[in-house]
C-alpha cells in the first residue's frame, strides 16, 4: 500500500496537482488524498490547512495522530513586460521560491543581459500561453501598460485557474481595460479577479518598491485566502 500511495503521489506531482499522503502513526495503512477530494475526507480541515501552508507536518485528532506529507507544485509567476519593475521583481520572486517567466515580444526589452538567469520569452503572450497553460498554482502579472501585450495575456489568465491576476496601471487605465475585456465577453465576476492597481497599497514609488508590493499581494493571495482550490 505504501508503494502504491507513493506512486500515486508522484503521479499527482507530475501533473502539477496537489495531494497529501496521510500516514497514521498509531497503525493503519497510508492513503493518498487528492486536492479535489479534501472536502469529503474525515481529516479535511487539517489537510486543507496543511495544503494552504504547503508544509508537511503532524496532525493530532481525537481519532489519532497522522503525519501529512504535503505535495504542492512549485508556484509560478508569469509576467508580461520586460520592464524595470520586472527586473526588480524576478530576483525578489526567486528568493521566495517562485518559478518566474517573463514574456515580452519587444526584443529591445526582453534581452538576457537585462534578465540574467530568468526564463525570458521574446514572443507575443497569446502565442506563448497556448502552449503554457496557467493552472491554479500560477500567479499572473500584466506590467507593460500596452494593451496589445497585456490584454491577450489577461484574457488567458481570466480563462484559467490562476490564483492571482494583477495588472499595472491607474484606475482610469484599468477602467478602459475592463471595457475592452468586457467587450470580449468577460463578466463582471471574471473582471473582479484582476487586482488593479496591482500590489498592496504601501505607497510604493520605485520599481523595487512596486515589485515588493506585488509580491506581498501574491503571497497574501497564496497563503491567506486558500486561492488554489483546496477546502479551507
Amino acid at each position: 500500500m505504501e508503494l502504491e500511495s507513493l506512486a500515486a503521489l508522484n503521479a499527482e506531482r507530475a501533473a502539477r496537482r496537489a495531494a497529501v499522503l496521510v500516514t497514521p502513526l498509531d497503525g493503519g495503512p497510508q492513503r493518498l488524498v487528492k486536492a479535489a477530494d479534501v472536502a469529503g475526507d474525515p481529516l479535511g480541515a487539517g489537510i486543507a490547512e496543511r495544503l494552504r501552508l504547503g508544509k508537511s507536518g503532524l496532525l493530532e485528532t481525537d481519532a489519532g495522530r497522522y503525519f501529512l506529507t504535503v505535495q504542492v507544485p512549485p508556484v509560478r509567476l508569469v509576467a508580461t513586460g520586460a520592464v524595470h519593475i520586472s527586473q526588480a521583481l524576478a530576483p525578489m520572486a526567486r528568493l521566495i521560491d517562485l518559478d518566474v517567466t517573463i514574456i515580452d515580444p519587444r526584443t529591445a526589452f526582453a534581452s538576457p543581459e537585462r534578465f540574467p538567469d530568468v526564463r525570458l520569452l521574446a514572443a507575443w503572450p497569446d502565442a506563448v500561453l497556448r502552449d503554457m497553460p496557467i493552472d491554479r498554482y500560477t500567479a499572473f502579472a500584466a506590467l507593460t501598460h500596452d494593451p496589445k501585450i497585456d490584454d491577450p495575456a489577461l484574457a488567458a489568465a481570466l480563462r484559467s485557474e490562476a490564483f492571482y491576476v494583477g495588472a499595472l496601471g491607474s484606475r482610469k487605465t484599468h477602467a478602459k481595460r475592463l471595457e475592452r475585456l468586457g467587450e470580449q465577453g468577460f463578466s463582471d465576476t471574471d473582471l473582479a479577479r484582476i487586482k488593479a492597481p496591482i500590489g498592496l497599497p504601501i505607497g510604493a514609488v520605485s520599481p523595487a518598491e512596486i515589485a515588493l508590493a506585488i509580491l506581498g499581494e501574491i503571497v497574501a493571495a497564496l497563503r491567506l485566502t486558500s486561492p488554489r482550490g483546496e477546502a479551507s
